[in-house]
């Protein structure tokens, strides 16, 4: 991959003009605008019709903001068929001209094409230099992203793209004057006239092309997801569904639930945490060539070889690996409407706590104990837009001393406990953030949120950091918990949401559909750190636990079921088919 794209250029070349032109005297900047006022008359018409405007914006859209399905269109068309992958951007320019006529309208059209460019421009700009799709799933994420994860992919590439792509054309939009027909029945005459010459292209390239379509379609079904603007039908579709549809019975699962007795008698303290953007393919307990993994390497890890996550976007992967619901039949719907994993061993009598350092738990916490990590709080691990993981360690230290304090202070028992940390682990664009600069084992790190015009090498550098650094979180977190091993059975587990792309096939980042994404973001870690003296109270075979990580295969889908395995929780929700304990009690 080039250090700096041919698009990149283009932008900073536009942004340096803009540079330069604050450097300029104030004479000099007065005649620049001049020049620019007088240049911009000449080529803005005095007044313009619907169709006029209406054709222009649709060819914009067609050829210009389309550019990364006619790419893909183009990449995927066989030898012999380059006269076919030249005509998308006539096919599109011809729907667009149908569709955009449905808002020809006084007051409406003019706000409803600067809305359209402005986001599709961004659009553009994600997939191009991204490769991302803005289907249902992606649109999920962005609105349920906090703003300081949002604040992450700005760039100057992204603003520039906007600029260029999106806020002079809509700045064209808004000062051309549309020019009203005189009469009802002519404007009718026009704007049919109009559609029908749309069609009429739409027509031409499915006579000659259906063929090619067809193929092409059938074979890559995502392409119609590419399609911008779908995004602002996706954005539709996702407001109706979680604002306005009707919300499903809530069912309260798992209420049967009850622990079983530990022999030694001692309460359980197991602490989950909940990796984020970490692909196993980057971890040394994976196979990986670097030694990603050097701070619990000798605590006697257990690490799962092969899962899949459930999905690859954090909104839609969270709930879904804390639900009984199998990838296959999850809907957020259907698991907002019962209860998690949380909930039943909450119902069991265990005191559930949830702590989130990745600005929102997607609903996962909200029947428990939750505690939302401020970034502004005043904490030196915090810059105010995110704070360093070891907070949830301090958090962590600091609730279980107020537990024992107060057990001690009371004369009751220590409860039962469960504890989730929810990592920020290496949520990218902006992967140097992730981690503190002594922490930084691998050089040189690519130190910018516009990733693509990082070398793939030095992407990899800052990723593998914060995957070492997320090494680092557990393994101070092993030591807190070792040092109540007197008072609990203490136990670890570890599993991330989803994984992430670093430039391979030109991807990057996550949320690509689950049907086409690479196994760099379906492959997650799952990692135990299960001492002896647990797995015991527990009556569970650790060595046979050690057996299966290496043979067999896990998903998300074995979260749920095996965590009450785990914890020691009997209730007639846990399947034991996806329980990975079920295999390996002692009795």
């Amino acid at each position: 991959m080039s250090t700096v794209s041919n698009n990149s250029v283009f932008i900073q070349w536009i942004l340096s003009v803009l540079v330069e032109y604050q450097r300029q005297s104030s004479l000099t900047r007065v005649v620049i605008v001049k020049l620019l006022t007088e240049t911009w008359s000449r080529i803005t018409p005095q007044s313009i019709s619907y169709e006029a405007m209406t054709g222009i914006i649709a060819v914009y859209f067609g050829l210009v903001l389309n550019f990364p399905i006619i790419r893909k269109i183009y990449q995927l068309s066989t030898e012999g068929h380059v006269l076919f992958s030249l005509t998308p951007a006539i096919l599109l320019s011809g729907c667009f001209m149908v569709i955009f006529s449905i808002f020809a309208f006084r007051f409406v059209y003019k706000p409803a094409m600067i809305v359209l460019i402005l986001s599709s421009s961004a659009a553009m700009y994600a997939m191009l230099q991204y490769n991302v799709i803005l289907d249902y799933s992606m649109i999920e994420n962005i609105f349920e992203t906090n703003s300081g994860e949002a604040i992450s992919y700005l760039s100057i590439n992204s603003v520039g793209y906007v600029l260029v792509f999106g806020i002079l054309p809509s700045v064209w939009v808004y000062r051309t004057n549309i020019a009203n027909q005189a009469s009802l029945s002519k404007a009718l005459f026009r704007r049919v006239g109009f559609v029908v010459l749309g069609l009429a292209v739409i027509g031409v390239m499915v006579l000659f092309f259906y063929k090619d379509y067809a193929s092409v379609g059938r074979n890559n079904q995502y392409l119609n997801k590419m399609i911008i603007p779908a995004h602002i039908y996706n954005t539709a579709k996702y407001i109706n569904q979680r604002f306005f549809s009707e919300k499903l019975t809530f069912n309260p699962i798992g209420q049967d639930a009850q622990l079983v007795p530990v022999a030694n008698g001692k309460p359980t303290l197991m602490v989950l945490v909940v990796g984020e953007t970490a692909r196993a393919q980057n971890m040394a307990y994976n196979g990986y060539q670097r030694n990603t993994n050097p701070y619990t390497e000798n605590l006697g890890i257990i690490a799962l070889q092969d899962v899949s996550s459930c999905g690859t976007a954090t909104a839609h992967s969270l709930p879904c690996m804390f639900s009984n619901l199998t990838r296959n039949d999850y809907s957020r719907k259907a698991a907002d409407a019962q209860n998690n994993v949380l909930d039943v061993i909450k119902a069991a009598g265990v005191e559930v706590t949830w702590f989130d350092n990745d600005g929102g738990d997607k609903a996962v916490g909200a029947r428990i104990n939750k505690i939302d990590i401020s970034p502004s709080e005043n904490n030196p691990l915090c810059d105010g837009l995110s704070c360093y993981d070891e907070i949830l360690i301090e958090k962590l230290t600091q609730k279980l001393q107020q537990d024992t304090q107060a057990s001690a202070a009371s004369g009751k028992g220590l409860a039962n406990q469960f504890i989730a940390l929810h990592t920020i682990g290496s949520h990218g664009p902006t992967y140097w953030q992730r981690y503190p600069a002594d922490k930084a084992s691998f050089t040189p790190a690519c130190s910018r949120s516009d990733i693509e015009n990082c070398s793939d090498q030095e992407i990899i550098n800052v990723y593998d950091n914060t995957i070492a650094y997320t090494d680092f979180v557990l393994a101070q977190t092993i030591k807190v918990l070792e040092q109540y091993q007197d008072k609990y059975n203490v136990a670890l587990v570890y599993l991330s949401d989803h994984g992430e792309s670093l430039g391979e096939s030109g991807m990057y980042l996550h949320g690509t559909p689950y049907s086409i994404a690479p196994s760099q973001q379906t492959h997650v870690p799952w990692l135990m750190w299960l001492p002896q003296d647990y797995t015991q109270a527990k009556g569970v075979d650790r060595e046979c636990l050690v057996e299966h990580a290496q043979t067999a295969s896990y998903s998300h889908d074995n979260l749920f079921h095996s965590l009450l395995g785990l914890y020691g929780v009997n209730t007639s929700v846990r399947d034991a088919a996806l329980d990975m304990t079920s295999r390996c009690k002692l009795n």
